[in-house]
């Protein structure tokens, strides 16, 4: 009777063990799936919380302030923001495990209500870095 108890007692055990134990990969998967939600969301706070202090895109100007202003363009031009991962690589660097990329490709789509008004294909080039335990976006491309 006893071990019927402590059977089920072990099992969650080890799945909190499992859980807490720090796994980059898991974690820059976690930051890629985070990211998308957030901007889903159009939670501007959330996706400035991932960028790393030096981000860019495209081109070298367009940092941190450029994010926030396009965010907040994008978010008041579409009711309903969604973000399709058609296709997602996620690794961390082998020679400098405090570096990370991704490369997906995804459907963009944007709508003032039920049914999207744009739509667009991309692929996009993101380059994460390790800050403090946490995995931030530096850098993002795309065509």
């Amino acid at each position: 009777m006893i071990l019927k108890r402590l059977i089920p007692f072990l099992l969650c055990l080890l799945l909190l063990v499992a859980c807490g134990r720090s796994d980059p990969q898991a974690a820059l998967d976690a930051a890629v799936k985070n990211l998308q939600t957030s901007l889903e969301k159009k939670d501007t706070s959330a996706v400035m919380a991932l960028l790393h202090p030096d981000f860019s895109a495209q081109q070298p100007e367009n940092g941190r302030d450029w994010a926030k202003q396009t965010m907040t363009l994008m978010f008041l031009r579409y009711k309903n923001i969604n973000i399709i991962a058609l296709s997602q690589d996620s690794q961390i660097d082998s020679r400098i495990s405090s570096r990370a990329f991704t490369n997906v490709s995804v459907a963009l789509t944007g709508a003032e209500g039920l049914i999207p008004d744009s739509a667009r294909h991309y692929r996009v080039n993101l380059e994460w870095r390790l800050l403090d335990k946490e995995w931030k976006l530096i850098r993002l491309q795309w065509e």
